[in-house]
This record gives C-alpha cells, sequence and structure tokens, in this order.
C-alpha cells in the first residue's frame, strides 16, 4: 500500500476544489437572489425525483444493474453497494453542499424550518463516472434550485441551472461518492459565491 502524505492530500483537495468552481455552470433563469439579503440561515430540501443516471433513463434501472453486477462477483456486495448508493445523499453529497454554500455566501444553510426561506437543490442528473487507476471518468451533476418562501412553496423567489458541476478528486476518488460528493461541493461552492454577489 502506498503511502500518501496528509500534506500531499490536503493539496489534492484544494487543487481539485479550484478546478470543479471553475468548470461548472450556475445560471439564474427567473427571479432574484437579492431577495435574500439580510438572511443569517436558509432552509433546505434536496429533490431526486426523474433523476437520470449515466445512460439511464431512470435511477432504478442503473441501481438494479450495478446491484447485480456486485452481487454476482459476491453475494450480498451489491445489496450493501446499494445501501451505500443512497446513504451518500445525506452522509456525503448535502453535507458537502452546505458547507461549501455558507463559507462562501456568509449564510447557514441546513434544517432551518423557522427560515423565511427555503432552498430546494433539485438533481435531475448524476454521471458516477470512474476511476481504475489506469482510466479515469469525472462524475458530473445536473439539476436545478429553487429559493422559495418556506410558508409557501409557491411562491418561487428564483430558479438557478446546475449544468456539469463535475466532481474528482485528484489521484482519491475511487469511490463514486467521493466522486459526486465533490460535484455538490463544487456548486455549493459556486452558488454560495453567486448568491453573496447578489445580496451585497
Amino acid at each position: 500500500m502506498t503511502f500518501i502524505p496528509k500534506a500531499a492530500i490536503i493539496a489534492v483537495i484544494a487543487l481539485s476544489s479550484a478546478y470543479m468552481a471553475e468548470a461548472q455552470k450556475i445560471k439564474t433563469t427567473e427571479g432574484s437572489l437579492s431577495a435574500l439579503k439580510g438572511q443569517t440561515e436558509i432552509n433546505v430540501e434536496y429533490e431526486y425525483d426523474h433523476l437520470k443516471v449515466g445512460e439511464f433513463d431512470k435511477e432504478e434501472d442503473y441501481i438494479q444493474k450495478k446491484k447485480d453486477e456486485y452481487n454476482k462477483k459476491e453475494p450480498g456486495k451489491g445489496d450493501t453497494w446499494e445501501t451505500a448508493w443512497k446513504n451518500d445523499r445525506t452522509t456525503r453529497y448535502a453535507p458537502k453542499f452546505e458547507q461549501l454554500f455558507a463559507e462562501n455566501s456568509g449564510i447557514k444553510v441546513g434544517k432551518f424550518p423557522q427560515a423565511k426561506y427555503t432552498l430546494i437543490f433539485k438533481t435531475t442528473f448524476i454521471e458516477p463516472g470512474f476511476n481504475v487507476g489506469v482510466a479515469h471518468k469525472n462524475a458530473y451533476i445536473n439539476g436545478e434550485i429553487w429559493v422559495v418562501e418556506t410558508a409557501d412553496h409557491s411562491k418561487v423567489i428564483a430558479k438557478s441551472t446546475v449544468d456539469k458541476a463535475p466532481g474528482r478528486l485528484f489521484a482519491i476518488d475511487f469511490d463514486s461518492g467521493v466522486r459526486i460528493g465533490e460535484a455538490y461541493a463544487a456548486t455549493g461552492k459556486v452558488y454560495g459565491k453567486q448568491v453573496k454577489k447578489e445580496v451585497e
């Protein structure tokens, strides 16, 4: 097993984060984020309805294929993978997005049901990518971010599109959850900066 110094890993993560932030596009398509001026907390919800994954139009078809493949190699491995795939939403994706958004916007985002506004992150597509050492494909996500009034979700303040937000940690992203998690981190960073710019 090759030992990788901690300092090297930190440098890799920093380089990766900078690359991801520059590579994606987030565009406000409706309304204005200026309504968030003065807010210190924003409630957040995540939606994965009608999610497409890779070449599959339905997430459940992707899950079934991967689960069958892993179970053929080792009984039970596919079931373990399926659990991890679903749990990554709350253990990796949401924390990454929320942390980077807060750091770059100056506004906390999380489970704040009393907040005036709610941010709804609707993921519509995930490319898991892969890393097998000799070959690599970045992960990326597409989606929409809606800002609505918490008391009435039909009152939409702003809508933004997330286009090909890439996820990669150079040399150490062999797990799809790590790659995809970085896509959410990159989205949080870029969207957070966008919010800060519009509320200042």
